[in-house]
């Protein structure tokens, strides 16, 4: 199994966004994660800014949120909506985009869901519950 450590992670993104500026050929993972980063301006000067990206600390305590963490989630959710594993959840996305009227809305509700998905698992160590997840989304599309 790929387990990249935290400096792996955050050297892939900033080298993608690297390359995209460059107009150099980039992979089909950076593709996807150059997407992604082109949706979240507020993190591009920390993806050039080379060393101080790595060395970057995102603590809750000072209200910041990490960008690797919140792009890492943005691959893992486009991984799982391409297979649409879990079964089911590329349905629930397309109905939060059709309640949202946004592609990075619903991303981002998604997100939500992943995350409290991900936290229980942690918390309660099991694996993540892929019918809860799924009903987070669903909860979520059908809210007026």
């Amino acid at each position: 199994m790929f387990d990249p450590s935290r400096d792996d992670v955050r050297r892939f993104f900033c080298e993608a966004w690297h390359k995209h500026r460059e107009g150099l050929p980039v992979t089909p993972l950076e593709a996807i994660a150059i997407d992604r980063i082109a949706q979240h301006p507020e993190y591009h000067a920390l993806l050039d800014s080379g060393d101080a990206a790595l060395t970057a600390e995102f603590s809750v305590e000072s209200g910041q949120s990490n960008p690797f963490l919140h792009l890492s989630m943005h691959l893992a959710i486009a991984e799982q909506l391409q297979i649409d594993q879990p079964p089911g959840i590329r349905a629930a996305y397309e109905q939060l985009v059709r309640r949202t009227g946004s592609e990075h809305d619903a991303l981002h509700q998604v997100m939500e869901c992943l995350g409290e998905v991900v936290w229980r698992a942690q918390r309660d160590r099991t694996p993540p519950d892929g019918d809860a997840y799924l009903d987070c989304m669903r909860r979520r599309a059908t809210r007026h």
